[in-house]
């Protein structure tokens, strides 16, 4: 918990030192992105005038799952994801653009190379899905978790990705990432042409509604996942310190799983704001639902209370609600 004062300290110097709000101020400290990864990546890979805010309604828009994972030698894994979940957004995003694209999967590297080359010939980038952590320049877990990169060249065995920013790495190592997705092996999406006709944004909204309220899997894991998996975290809060003997652990993932990682700040919900206002529709409530999710992030890294911190994810469930009723009436 000294992190977490520490933190909170230095938040509070910044605020008066540059008059910006708690959470404008803890984002700058902690390296919070202010985009969303594959919306943003998109927008990139397709050019011209489309939104990322555009692209990540298209694509799902926000979602909710919660779970804690138990792996041998680690402590517990508190795992929140924020964004739609788990149809990737990427293919969505381009079907409901209206964006033809055939997607190349192989269970050979000597083919999936080939279908690499060729594709770059003929396109100049396709959409590669590689393991998150086998990138050199993120953080080094043993978990094959996937992510979405462009790749826009390769030349001399150097590969030239978009993740975030331009980078580049040996093939070799390319490779070895693009092969640690055992489920989507070496997947690779050719976009073939630009968009035809008007984005289907009501199927997106309708997508977005049944996921939030309804099964997502069919199984008994539904219970994780949309306002059920929400509920289900504000009632758990009070109780983490059953399980973690070190509270800053499940507060850090918290905070990272409502403002970095699979999403953008405040658990997506202002970006998914942004689309429904660019769509003609309202996006007052996601917005002030966002505010209450990066309230509830805020008071993680401070080390708030568990009871308080429940009470105040209680509140973001309660404008969730609300923000979902309102889009199932359109």
């Amino acid at each position: 918990m000294t992190e977490h004062k520490h933190l909170k300290r230095r938040v509070r110097e910044r605020m008066a030192k540059t008059g910006e709000s708690y959470t404008s101020a803890l984002r700058q400290l902690t390296g919070a992105k202010a985009h969303h990864h594959e919306s943003a990546l998109l927008r990139r890979f397709l050019g011209g005038p489309i939104s990322e805010a555009m692209l990540f309604g298209l694509g799902g828009g926000v979602g909710f799952m919660y779970f804690v994972f138990d792996y041998k030698g680690q402590p517990p894994m508190l795992t929140v994801v924020a964004q739609a979940h788990p149809e990737p957004m990427i293919p969505a995003a381009l079907r409901r653009l209206g964006v033809p694209f055939e997607v190349h999967r192989t269970g050979s590297p000597r083919v999936a190379e080939r279908t690499l080359r060729a594709v770059l010939d003929a396109r100049g980038r396709a959409l590669c899905r590689v393991g998150r952590f086998q990138l050199p320049w993120r953080p080094d877990l043993p978990f094959p978790d996937p992510v979405d990169v462009a790749v826009t060249g390769i030349s001399d065995d150097l590969v030239t990705v978009d993740d975030d920013r331009e980078r580049s790495l040996p093939l070799a190592e390319f490779m070895a990432a693009w092969s640690a997705v055992k489920k989507d092996k070496h997947q690779l999406i050719e976009v073939t042409e630009g968009p035809a006709g008007e984005p289907d944004v009501a199927g997106a909204v309708a997508w977005t509604a049944a996921h939030l309220t309804g099964p997502v899997l069919g199984n008994a894991f539904d219970v994780n996942f949309g306002l059920s998996g929400m509920r289900k975290l504000a009632a758990q809060i009070p109780a983490w310190d059953r399980r973690w003997a070190d509270l800053s652990v499940p507060l850090r993932r918290l905070y990272e799983g409502l403002e970095v990682e699979y999403t953008a700040p405040g658990g997506s919900r202002p970006l998914y704001a942004d689309f429904l206002t660019e769509a003609g529709l309202d996006g007052r409530a996601y917005r002030a639902a966002g505010d209450q999710w990066s309230r509830v992030s805020a008071a993680a890294l401070e080390g708030v209370a568990l009871a308080e911190l429940g009470e105040l994810v209680a509140e973001a469930v309660r404008l969730e609600e609300q923000a979902v009723a309102e889009l199932r009436a359109g």
